[in-house]
C-alpha cells in the first residue's frame, strides 16, 4: 500500500481485509468496468450510467492501484492519458463478481444480459478464460505522472 493508503487494518479476518480493499460501491464499479465493459481511460468510468464523480474515481482508482488490483501506466497512443488494467490480483476477483451477480439475479431485478448471467453459472471456466485473454496488459510503460 502507498503512503497514502496505508495497509492499516480493523482486523486481520478475510472479509474485512476484502471490504477493506473494494468494499465500496465505486471500487466493484470500476473492477465491474474493467472486467466486463473494456473501459480502460478516466472519461470511460465517467460515462457509466451510475455517475461517478471525478475526485471519487480518482480516489478510487489510485487505492485499487495501491492495492495491486489495477496497474496505471501511459495509454499506449496518448502519453498524455492513463490506461489501467486488472493485475492478475484483480482477475482474480472474477469468480466473486459472478456470484455477486449471480445472487443480485436470482433476487433482485437487474438489467444483466441473460446470455453473461447463463455463461456465468453454466459456462464459468470458458467465460474466465475469455476474460482473462482480453485483459492482458497493454504494451506500454509504467508512468505514474500519466494524467488520470
Amino acid at each position: 500500500m502507498s503512503k497514502k493508503y496505508p495497509a492499516l487494518r480493523r482486523s486481520d479476518c478475510p472479509l474485512n481485509v476484502c471490504l477493506e480493499i473494494f468494499g465500496d460501491r465505486w471500487s466493484l464499479l470500476i473492477i465491474r468496468d474493467l472486467l466486463f465493459k473494456k473501459r480502460h481511460e478516466f472519461k470511460d468510468y465517467l460515462a457509466a450510467k451510475e455517475r461517478i464523480a471525478t475526485n471519487v474515481l480518482s480516489d478510487r482508482l489510485r487505492r485499487l492501484e495501491a492495492s495491486g488490483i489495477i496497474t496505471k501506466t501511459v495509454h499506449p497512443s496518448d502519453a498524455r492519458k492513463a490506461d489501467y488494467r486488472l493485475t492478475e490480483k484483480g482477475l482474480d476477483l472474477a469468480p466473486l463478481l459472478f456470484e455477486m451477480a449471480l445472487w443480485a439475479t436470482k433476487h433482485e431485478k437487474t438489467d444483466a444480459p441473460t446470455a453473461l448471467v447463463r455463461r456465468m453459472s453454466d459456462d464459468r471456466s470458458n467465460l474466465l478464460a475469455e476474460l482473462r485473454a482480453n485483459h492482458r496488459p497493454a504494451p506500454a510503460q509504467k508512468n505514474p505522472s500519466a494524467r488520470e
